[in-house]
């Protein structure tokens, strides 16, 4: 007689789906109406603020929450729903913790094979001692976790997700507590190690870099609900809203009025987005580094802040017309100081134009 997580087991990694998944706690909804799904082999990441369901919707997958309404589907079986709700344990997911929750007590081997409960010992060692291998931390085998760095923990606690052989990964903030030159090196080593098992995977993260770099598919959260799901690529460039374009990047924020088919702001018109009716108020968006110093034309711009950054010179500008400072991100080297007038030009094609926000 098969067991219940033989049932979701293919050849392949699984397609996960969320369908129209709503969860709330002491009435407020945490989840609300989502649908989405992870495809067989892809890195999805859940993005967006604290608070705004991402952790909310990996529990329900995993099976420690289970929803107010909707279904989670593998592979077209239901695992968490009305009909029928799996155990964890058998749903062949395996799940890393922002804290790793590794045992103090055991060692890294044990800690390993914590997650291999029920296995014969000597099946369960090699099991484990591999998927060590794989994060290489073989070396670590007989050592405990305090003798480990932030980095090599979290590549334990992977491991440890990693030898059931799940077949779907949940990944919640797993990089968030390390500093930025580990966090590089060690988010490089997990996205290497989720390639070469080809494991369906979902990430939770607030940081938008880090979900471009991650994911193959991006899905936006806010209060809730699902804002925006596609590639990073197309999230940074066609932003669904004015709060989308905020969160991916800085940004300048230009109001405008629709004018005879035109979007008219300081600096300059734009054809208007059928979306906006005459007379329409709107926000012309523009990010730092798609304003541009001009050799000739453009507007003249007083600059009343300059840093240097590195690879860019950061400048604060003042445009005649606009009551509020432009930000530019200039290429290292732009040869102007505070007090200079220089000129700008934005390509109309780096513009985002979005409904006026409510005063």
């Amino acid at each position: 007689m098969p067991t219940a997580a033989a049932e979701i087991r293919h050849d392949r990694p699984p397609r996960l789906a969320y369908e129209r998944v709503s969860h709330s706690f002491t009435g407020l909804a945490a989840v609300d109406d989502v649908s989405l799904s992870v495809e067989s082999g892809e890195i999805l990441c859940l993005l967006g603020p604290s608070g705004c369901g991402k952790t909310t919707l990996l529990r329900i997958a995993a099976g420690i929450e289970r929803q107010k309404a909707g279904r989670v589907v593998i592979d077209g079986e239901e695992v968490a729903g009305p009909n029928r709700m799996l155990p964890p344990e058998a749903r062949g997911i395996g799940l890393v913790f922002q804290d790793y929750a590794l045992f103090p007590h055991l060692t890294i081997l044990d800690n390993v094979r914590f997650g291999l409960a029920g296995r014969p010992a000597g099946p369960a060692t090699e099991t484990a001692m591999r998927a060590l291998e794989r994060v290489r931390l073989a070396h670590y085998a007989k050592s405990y976790p305090h003798n480990l760095s932030g980095g090599e923990q979290q590549r334990v606690a992977l491991a440890r997700a990693l030898a059931p052989e799940p077949r779907v990964l949940l990944l919640d903030e797993p990089f968030s507590g390390l500093d930025r030159r580990l966090r590089d090196q060690v988010r490089d080593d997990t996205l290497a190690v989720l390639r070469e098992n080809g494991a369906t995977a979902i990430v939770v993260t607030h940081d938008p870099e880090e979900a471009m770099r991650i994911g193959d598919r991006i899905a936006l959260m806010r209060k809730g609900r699902l804002v925006q799901l596609g590639t990073p690529g197309a999230l940074y460039r066609r932003p669904v809203d004015l709060k989308a374009a905020r969160f991916f990047s800085e940004i300048n924020e230009l109001p405008a009025r629709v004018v005879a088919g035109r979007v008219v702001c300081a600096l300059g018109d734009l054809p208007a987005p059928a979306s906006l009716a005459e007379g329409a108020s709107a926000v012309v968006a523009v990010r730092p580094h798609d304003v541009r110093i001009a050799a000739a034309g453009g507007l003249p711009a007083l600059v009343r802040r300059h840093r240097f950054l590195g690879e860019v010179d950061y400048l604060l500008v003042e445009i005649a017309g606009f009551d509020h400072p432009i930000e530019i991100r200039a290429p290292a080297g732009a040869g102007c100081a505070e007090g200079d007038t220089i000129r700008v030009e934005i390509a109309a094609d780096a513009c985002h134009i979005f409904k006026g926000e409510p005063a």
